[in-house]
């Protein structure tokens, strides 16, 4: 009876082990270095621009939604980093911040496209070198006007002189009106320098300066409407390859383009706005941790708390994926040399 109680003993305990060995197994395949990582971290989002513009206003909108589909739920936290139209920080995101994950931000919308077409001034980056998570949305721009500037339209463009307000080199506000005087030998004036495009909008309404080209359509609507419904602005020429259905009868830049070759350049160019609110990862962080944030930054575009949250503010949602990302950047670095030459021409100052 001893013998055979003793030996069933051992039996069990036999059992008791392996039981234990496969659950330590179970618990270690089911463990995620990912979240092992992030628990209890703080990421850096960096963004190009002072507080009060609409690249801020997106920025932390991400920020108050995208953790919570990080593994680990790490908190984010929002740094802004203005300087040179946002290469500041775009340079920061690729030479110094932390390549471990920890870090991830925003800059302008033009900042993948400029170095292709001789904007290169301070660029320390290669775009396809960056992690991209994607973009919040996809933009059109506009040239808009203080109504009593006597600019309403784009015959008053080309035919009257007018001044125009710029963030600085690389941002919209800048390549644009660049673009548009080379092309057509617009009379245009622009003073640069404004710290962000709130700034801009403020020296429009002291009449500093007469308005602004490359406004973007959906910060005009989220923190401006007010100025276009009072008709106190009108726009003039929208930039973008499709124009908008709120303004059927402004024309689009392609639509007044001379001949076939201008109109292929300004699509190179216009190609910035495919990208309007673009972010990205330093080079060279682990690859399972680029998986995860693209992850989160796609997921956050789908969460209903952040469409709630970016309507409330009038946040244009029209998300492009990090993959889409990638292959809009091959595409553009691949531009036959003709286009790419004639677009270079345009933006030089």
């Amino acid at each position: 009876v001893a013998m055979r109680r003793f030996r069933r003993g051992l039996a069990f305990g036999a059992v008791g082990i392996a039981a234990g060995a496969m659950a330590q197994g179970d618990a270690a395949r089911g463990a995620d270095p990912v979240a092992d990582f992030y628990s209890g971290k703080s990421v850096q989002l960096v963004i190009g621009y002072a507080p009060g513009g609409g690249y801020d206003v997106y920025a932390r909108a991400l920020a108050r939604h995208m953790a919570r589909h990080i593994p680990g739920n790490p908190s984010i936290v929002v740094q802004n980093m203005p300087g040179a139209g946002s290469i500041k920080a775009a340079n920061y995101l690729y030479n110094i911040a932390p390549k471990d994950g920890t870090a991830f931000g925003g800059f302008s919308r033009g900042a993948f496209l400029d170095p292709l077409l001789g904007r290169g001034d301070g660029v320390q980056y290669v775009a396809a070198k960056f992690g991209w998570l994607g973009s919040i949305s996809n933009e059109v721009g506009v040239c808009a006007f203080r109504s009593d500037s006597g600019i309403a339209t784009w015959q008053d463009m080309q035919t009257k002189s007018y001044v125009i307000g710029s963030t600085g080199a690389g941002a919209d506000s800048d390549v644009f009106p660049t673009v548009l005087r080379k092309m057509f030998a617009l009379p245009m004036k622009v003073v640069t320098g404004y710290h962000s495009a709130a700034d801009v909008v403020l020296a429009i309404s002291r009449r500093e300066v007469d308005g602004r080209c490359g406004w973007s359509w959906s910060s005009m609507m989220a923190w401006n409407k007010d100025l276009y419904q009072s008709k106190a602005v009108k726009v003039a020429i929208q930039l973008a390859s499709q124009k908008l259905a709120e303004l059927p009868d402004t024309p689009s830049i392609l639509e007044v383009a001379r001949d076939a070759d201008q109109r292929a350049a300004l699509k190179l160019i216009l190609s910035r706005q495919m990208m309007a609110r673009p972010y990205v990862a330093p080079p060279g962080i682990p690859p399972e941790r680029l998986k995860a944030l693209r992850a989160a930054f796609d997921a956050t575009m789908t969460d209903p708390d952040f469409l709630a949250d970016a309507q409330r503010q009038d946040l244009e949602v029209r998300p492009v994926s990090g993959a889409e990302a990638d292959a809009l950047i091959s595409e553009i670095y691949a531009s036959p040399p003709g286009v790419v030459k004639l677009a270079i021409e345009a933006m030089k100052e």
